[in-house]
């Protein structure tokens, strides 16, 4: 048995930082989420003056934007170094430099929502006005991951000096393509923080052009949906089959299903503003058909799964077109965990494209069903993929084992968390297609008969919601386990082998002069002239306003 490649110990310190905030933000947004889901039920009241809209945005900004961030970064410093070697003292300086820039600025913007300064939601869409403070900490957390990235690159960038001619590895490319579609996304949102929403707070400019600032959210806001979701598909292509004891199918497929993902997740964000006045028709068209786009890599990922699974299958003796699904180690929490996030894609992927088409959007838009279909994606799809991660890397970079007792746990909280999620998110969709509307809470509308209507379906979220928050509960108790209480010992970094029958990977799938130039051609046709238009026909800018 060969031994296992430890990670450098100075590289795990630099990924845990990252993870233990990130679980910090789960426990946080957690509980955010829990009161919201009670409250919205009509039973339940919030103490202290605490106003639901503040929990709301608790909720979304931590668990959308500092969870995700901060585990996805740790994890890709945790991958990169285990596939490419050790960082350099440069490498790991500028991962260090952005960890206390993004801690400092989430500080900032969490501060301002806790001191009920920043009660914008999860979108922080003007003219609502936030404090300067909240604005000025997104613009820490947004530089704060381009040094962290920076320090991903660097890395990638020496692997490529020193094997020249070779692919560099699996993992380590992935990481590096989804930095690539962060970075050039989280343009789109600095953008409108830096040069609109903080002088406008700030009272330097009076009012702020609305379309603008929306586009530049939604520029930025369905690639983050992406640069959540690559870090799973990197642990379900590259991980995943090592866990089964398979190999992955094709190496050249997972990596043209990443470079298709960075290509067409970028302009695709008028998909999001389908009933927003402002943009021609024309091309919101065009970003709609980019956006159907996405569902090429996603089938090609599907297929290249259910390939190294059936193949895994087959060589332990499986026969009959099922006979291989017996076969898959359903005790293994590292395996299990993640596919039922696979499973809750399949669901996930069919909402996004109910969202994505023009006249569907018009029955779904700004209702419930959205949150629903968002809870599906992040909240089981990405986020359960996460734990299972965790559940091999924390003792990994903390010298420790993934006990039998805390597997077992792990596979009861997964459960625990499907369940809860069916419930939850189920009775969004549905209550959506009743009319239910997103970004409210309890109300009967002066008691109107089609929002009474909807009261059974809110209790249901309240009892899923409450489901999921012991879920919480569980996988809090299993990290804190794994971090500083398992016992100590070697707990292997899976990372799979190619197939012997794949083919060779060719070097152009690396030819970052190909990829990014097609990228920014394909950002300036989709953005260039109806930005120019936006700017040119702008309606009259908005003043600042607080609602709460």
């Amino acid at each position: 048995m060969k031994p296992f490649v430890k990670i450098d110990k100075k590289d795990a310190a630099l990924a845990m930082a990252h993870i233990y905030v990130g679980f910090a933000a789960l426990a946080l947004g957690g509980l955010a989420g829990l009161l919201q889901v009670l409250v919205r039920s009509g039973r339940f009241t919030l103490p202290a003056g605490i106003g639901y809209y503040q929990v709301l945005t608790v909720h979304g900004v931590i668990l959308g934007l500092v969870l995700t961030t901060f585990f996805i970064l740790g994890f890709q410093h945790a991958a990169i170094s285990r596939t490419s070697g050790a960082y350099s003292g440069k490498s790991r300086f500028m991962g260090w430099l952005g960890f206390w820039v993004m801690l400092l600025g989430t500080i900032m913007a969490a501060v301002m929502i806790l001191l009920n300064e920043a009660t914008v939601l999860y979108t922080f869409y003007a003219p609502l006005q936030a404090h300067w403070i909240f604005y000025l900490g997104l613009t820490f957390v947004v530089v704060g991951s381009w040094l962290g990235g920076s320090g991903m690159i660097m890395k990638y960038m020496s692997w490529r000096k020193e094997h020249p001619g070779q692919p560099s590895p699996l993992l380590t490319f992935m990481s590096i393509i989804n930095t690539v579609l962060w970075i050039v996304a989280t343009i789109g949102v600095a953008g409108t923080v830096l040069f609109q929403l903080l002088p406008w707070s700030l009272g330097l400019v009076d009012r702020v052009d609305v379309l603008v600032s929306r586009t530049l959210f939604w520029y930025f806001g369905h690639p983050l949906v992406y640069f959540w979701l690559l870090p799973a598909y990197m642990a379900w292509y590259v991980i995943i089959p090592k866990i089964i004891g398979g190999k992955i199918f094709s190496d050249s497929l997972a990596r043209l299903s990443f470079i298709l993902f960075l290509l067409f997740s970028i302009p695709v964000g008028f998909h999001h503003q389908l009933v927003e006045p402002g943009i021609d028709a024309n091309w919101k068209f065009l970003q709609v058909t980019l956006t159907f786009m996405v569902v090429i890599p996603s089938l090609m990922t599907a297929f290249s799964l259910f390939a190294t699974f059936e193949m895994y299958g087959r060589s332990k003796g499986a026969t009959g077109l099922f006979g291989w699904f017996k076969k898959l180690p359903w005790v293994d929490a590292r395996f299990t965990v993640p596919f039922i996030g696979m499973v809750a894609f399949i669901p996930a992927g069919a909402g996004g494209l109910i969202n994505a088409s023009n006249q569907m959007n018009q029955v779904v838009h700004n209702t419930i069903w959205v949150t629903g279909h968002f809870h599906l994606t992040l909240a089981t799809s990405v986020v359960l993929t996460f734990f299972g991660i965790a559940y091999w890397l924390v003792p990994h970079l903390t010298g420790r084992v993934l006990t039998k007792a805390m597997n077992k746990l792990a596979i009861v909280q997964a459960i625990v968390w499907a369940v809860g999620m069916s419930i939850m998110s189920g009775a969004m969709h549905a209550v959506g297609l009743l009319g239910a509307p997103r970004r409210s809470s309890y109300s009967t509308y002066g008691d109107a008969p089609q929002a009474i209507d909807w009261i059974p379906y809110q209790i249901a979220q309240a009892i899923g919601g409450t489901i999921l928050f012991i879920g919480i509960i569980l996988v809090l108790y299993i990290f804190i386990n794994l971090a500083f209480f398992a016992p100590k010992g070697d707990e292997e970094f899976p990372v799979g082998e190619t197939a012997e029958t794949a083919e060779r990977t060719p070097m152009a799938l690396e030819n970052w002069r190909i990829w990014l130039t097609i990228l920014a051609a394909l950002i300036l046709v989709a953005y260039t002239v109806p930005f120019i238009d936006m700017i040119q026909n702008a309606p009259p800018a908005s003043k600042g306003y607080k609602m709460w």
